[in-house]
């Protein structure tokens, strides 16, 4: 893992791990690049949504990935990808973080919290049982897309897991982010839908090794 603040030269973007300072930066990000996303109409209700995905980045792609070091940010925070590691791959969360994300993220769902804790927990079946990566949330703002900044901010992970030997994970609620996810190595290894049916979702998985894109 490259220390905190350093910053990674991918190609062309500046890639490096997430800080404290970035931490409003990268709720915006997120809440700009994923509030129209098919995941967040379903998982948030529509009173206050706008408002409740903000919050929940900053806890979880913020909060929790900077203090794991879980959380990578092209260097003007205009793309992020935030990560959940194996047990030992990264610094445990705080107990003040764990607290506030165990307090606050079943009130962010509200009524949706139910359906979204039991399709986490089938999904825990369908993602690759050893040490893994899952990416958390990805996103980038309008402005900064078709600059190859997606796949540079995921890349220090990757290649991470290809290092260790293990593989990344996503779940993907749309059927662009598997084409997308395709090119980076990933492939399709169930398709689900939610605990309540509403929602389709792709398991994809990239085996560790697999040659990266030039970016």
């Amino acid at each position: 893992m490259s220390e905190p603040g350093r910053t990674v030269h991918i190609g062309v973007p500046l890639i490096r791990q997430a800080e404290a300072r970035d931490v409003p930066r990268i709720a915006a990000t997120l809440t700009v690049a994923l509030a129209e996303s098919r995941w967040v109409r379903w998982a948030l209700p529509l009173d206050g949504r706008t408002q409740r995905l903000t919050r929940l980045a900053e806890l979880d792609a913020g909060h929790r990935g900077v203090t794991t070091g879980t959380t990578w940010v092209s260097e003007d925070v205009d793309a992020v990808a935030s990560w959940d590691a194996p047990a030992g791959a990264a610094t445990p969360v705080p107990a003040d973080v764990r607290a506030a994300l165990d307090r606050e993220v079943p009130r962010l769902h509200a009524d949706r919290a139910d359906a979204v804790a039991r399709t986490e927990a089938a999904l825990a079946a369908a993602l690759p049982q050893g040490p893994h990566w899952r990416l958390r949330a990805l996103g980038t703002r309008p402005r900064s897309r078709r600059r190859g900044l997606g796949g540079a901010v995921l890349a220090p992970a990757l290649a991470r897991c290809d290092a260790e030997g293990v593989p990344a994970a996503l779940v993907a609620p749309a059927w662009a982010i598997v084409r997308f996810a395709r090119g980076l190595g990933f492939e399709v290894t169930e398709a689900t839908r939610s605990a309540d049916g509403q929602l389709p979702l792709w398991v994809a998985v990239r085996p560790p090794g697999v040659p990266m894109p030039e970016l």
